[in-house]
């Protein structure tokens, strides 16, 4: 069975060495930057495209790209009807979250964001629409109270590698199914970059704390300003330290140890991690 991968970063390339190990890999599609994927398609002479391959661009370049089974793992780019059509079989991709929840970009951070007590990965059918296909399976696993988004990557990490195996044996041997997806729960959330990392201080301690924890390191980090200069924030606790309710949210109310306490609607938070070169002080408002 020949394998067509679209594949980015290092996810890409754990999810690429592990196929290697069992089936042919024809092709390639990957970005620029995926640079240890455009070595490794070097090192066993496998076609390799690297960059957006829409409108033509990628079958221009090699004519004559053919597959079984076509894989999009962490890919960067949408991706046209003339690459959804290139495998005999079947065309899959792995999107981490639990669809048809969490459509769109970087769906494990916005899952923590919205206090998710759970994700996963789904495997689902190629279509021209985003995240739509029909679903042939699903792994399943919990969002710890703490766990940041790099802990998400982490076990992304663990858990592709084995489920794109096992996704593949089942192609291979037709033991698999597809279901439609139910449109009616679906829900869609777009990209994110650093500059949307911006606290509302008037949000609610839990949602700030998740805020702060989903883009925490090695993500870009939520942030605030003091004076106008960028504080970036890791991690923060929630302190038992007392209030007024009519003091703004945002003030810098104490600061023990360094670590500044900062008042919001429905209780205090505490900056355990954060990055800002300057002093703070108390009575100071962060916007």
């Amino acid at each position: 069975m020949e394998i067509g991968l679209l594949i980015s970063g290092n996810l890409g390339l754990k999810v690429f060495s592990n196929i290697l190990e069992s089936y042919s890999v024809n092709f390639v599609l990957t970005d620029k930057s995926s640079s240890q994927i455009i070595d490794l398609c070097s090192k066993h002479n496998i076609k390799c495209f690297a960059g957006n391959p829409r409108k033509g661009k990628a079958l221009s370049a090699f004519p004559d790209l053919a597959c079984d089974v076509l894989l999009s793992v962490n890919y960067l780019f949408v991706i046209d009807k003339d690459i959804i059509i290139l495998p005999k079989k079947i065309a899959v991709n792995f999107h981490g979250s639990l669809l048809p929840k969490y459509r769109g970009r970087t769906p494990h951070v916005w899952a923590i964001i919205n206090n998710e007590k759970e994700t996963g990965v789904t495997a689902h059918i190629i279509d021209e629409n985003c995240d739509t296909g029909p679903i042939i399976e699903q792994r399943k696993f919990a969002i710890g109270e703490t766990e940041t988004g790099a802990n998400i990557l982490e076990k992304f990490n663990a858990i592709y590698p084995g489920f794109v195996a096992d996704v593949l044996k089942n192609i291979k041997s037709g033991n698999f199914s597809m279901t439609e997806q139910n449109n009616s729960f679906a829900t869609y959330f777009g990209k994110r970059t650093s500059d949307d990392g911006l606290i509302d201080w008037n949000w609610q301690k839990e949602r700030i704390n998740n805020w702060v924890r989903s883009q925490a390191n090695p993500y870009p980090g939520a942030f605030t300003f003091y004076d106008s200069k960028k504080i970036i924030i890791h991690r923060l606790e929630f302190s038992e330290f007392g209030f007024n309710f009519e003091m703004p949210n945002g003030l810098i109310v104490a600061i023990e140890n360094e670590k500044p306490i900062i008042k919001t609607p429905n209780g205090c938070v505490k900056l355990v991690d954060y990055v800002f070169k300057n002093k703070l002080e108390i009575s100071k408002v962060l916007k």
